[in-house]
C-alpha cells in the first residue's frame, strides 16, 4: 500500500527502531513510547486488521509475539509485567490501518499507562447472556 506508514517502514523508506524482523513480522518501537520499550508488532503483508487474518497469517504472526514479548521483559529487570494489545477499527482506536499489536512494558501501577474496563455484569440476565452467546456461535460454523 503505497500510503500506509507501516508499509514504508517494512521497505525502508521510513526509518524505524527495529528489534525483531524476519520474513514474516517487523517488531520495532512505538515512536510514542507510551512506557519504556514499548513496541510494535506487525505482519509484513498488509492487512488492515484482525478481521482480514485468515489462520495461516495469524498463526505465522501470533507464534512469533512469545518470542518478542520475552526478549522485551529480559531487556530490562524494571519491567513486571506486559500488556498486548490490538485495536481494530477506528471506533476501538486503531490509527494506523495496517495490523499491529503494542507490546507495552509495565513498570508499576503508577507508570501512566491506563485501560479501563467497565462491569457491566448488573446490565445483563441469563437470557441477554445466551442470546448474545447464540449470535457468536451462529456464526462460527463448522
Amino acid at each position: 500500500m503505497d500510503d500506509c506508514i507501516f508499509c514504508k517502514i517494512i521497505a525502508g523508506e521510513i526509518p524505524s527502531y527495529t528489534v525483531y524482523e524476519d520474513d514474516v513480522v517487523k517488531a520495532f518501537l512505538d515512536i510514542s513510547q507510551g512506557t519504556p520499550g514499548h513496541t510494535l508488532v506487525i505482519p509484513k503483508k498488509h492487512v488492515a486488521n484482525i478481521f482480514e487474518y485468515d489462520a495461516e497469517l495469524a498463526s505465522e504472526v501470533f507464534a512469533r509475539i512469545p518470542k518478542i514479548a520475552k526478549a522485551l521483559k529480559a531487556s530490562n529487570p524494571a519491567i513486571q509485567g506486559l500488556n498486548i494489545l490490538n485495536n481494530n477499527g477506528e471506533v476501538a482506536y486503531q490509527s494506523v490501518f495496517h495490523s499491529h499489536f503494542h507490546l507495552i512494558p509495565r513498570y508499576s501501577d503508577d507508570d501512566d499507562f491506563k485501560m479501563i474496563f467497565k462491569d457491566n455484569s448488573g446490565n445483563y440476565d441469563t437470557a441477554q447472556y445466551q442470546k448474545i452467546q447464540k449470535s457468536i456461535t451462529d456464526q462460527l460454523g463448522d
